[in-house]
């Protein structure tokens, strides 16, 4: 396998068809080896309008051997030409925890990166809706607390549920994922994601904010959020430009005051922007 890491810019073709891709994660800090479940077509409960996924529909089709084959070479790749491994991470095109394969792709996950990258993480990009079924909160809660470590990347775009239906336009009932996201960091680790985006060129208010900081405020007295990842919007849409980056000040002073909060309520849990 050829290893190209360079910074993506447009994510129309990078999933598709594929299984295993090595991309350079700015988050990450460096190569994350994703894994998509959906390589035929995006799968997710919500539709956010920021998100870099183009609709399509293919002949892929995800198996576990083959995703062993290619998650084994795009590692030795790596290594082959001392590229540290940062992290492999369940993203793709779509929610993973929808995979009927979920469950198995993660062990098979765990154990290949025993084997070839221990110091990588093992990461879950999810929009935590997945929580509101006990099967999978009960696996997810057993993956954090459990030997694999298993990083969650939990999104939290909103603290009301009018922005929640502006930022992830879904169905799913914003105050029953709420109360799952408390109940779940009640018990387990995780590190929330916030996307920070202009919609119809509107920002969130002052209002949205404070009643983000509060949940996140609230998550986060228990000591079970890991870090708290504020990025903005960096790549196209298919609905762009209903979508738009803020400037870097507003995420700015967003993670300044979610700071001040921490510091008040003695809580150490460390906030990061990614522009």
């Amino acid at each position: 396998m050829t290893l190209n890491i360079t910074p993506v810019t447009n994510h129309r073709e990078r999933e598709k068809g594929n299984i295993v891709y090595p991309v350079y994660s700015r988050r990450s800090g460096g190569l994350s080896v994703g894994i998509n479940l959906f390589p035929d077509k995006k799968k997710c409960e919500f539709d956010c309008p920021y998100c870099e996924v183009f609709p399509f529909s293919g002949n892929g089709e995800f198996s576990l051997e083959q995703m062993e084959t290619d998650l084994r070479s795009a590692i030795t790749a790596a290594l082959e030409q001392n590229v540290p491994v940062m992290d492999i991470c369940f993203s793709g095109n779509g929610e993973p925890t929808l995979s009927p394969y979920f469950d198995e792709a993660l062990k098979l996950a765990g154990g290949i990166r025993a084997e070839t990258a221990p110091s990588a993480e093992l990461v879950l990009i999810t929009n935590g809706a997945g929580l509101l079924q006990p099967q999978i909160f009960s696996a997810l809660q057993n993956a954090a607390n459990g030997h694999i470590a298993l990083n969650i990347w939990l999104k939290l775009d909103a603290g009301t549920s009018d922005w929640y239906q502006k930022m992830n336009r879904t169905s799913i009932s914003f105050e029953k994922l709420i109360s799952k996201i408390k109940d779940f960091t009640s018990c387990a680790p995780v590190t929330i994601q916030t996307m920070l985006c202009a919609i119809n060129k509107e920002p969130p208010s002052s209002e949205e904010a404070q009643a983000w900081e509060t949940i996140v405020c609230n998550a986060a007295s228990g000591n079970n959020i890991r870090k708290v990842q504020i990025y903005g919007k960096a790549r196209s849409a298919p609905e762009d430009p209903l979508s738009s980056p803020l400037p870097a000040s507003f995420l700015e002073d967003r993670a300044a005051s979610l700071r001040r909060a921490f510091a008040e309520k003695v809580i150490t849990t460390l906030v990061e922007i990614y522009l």
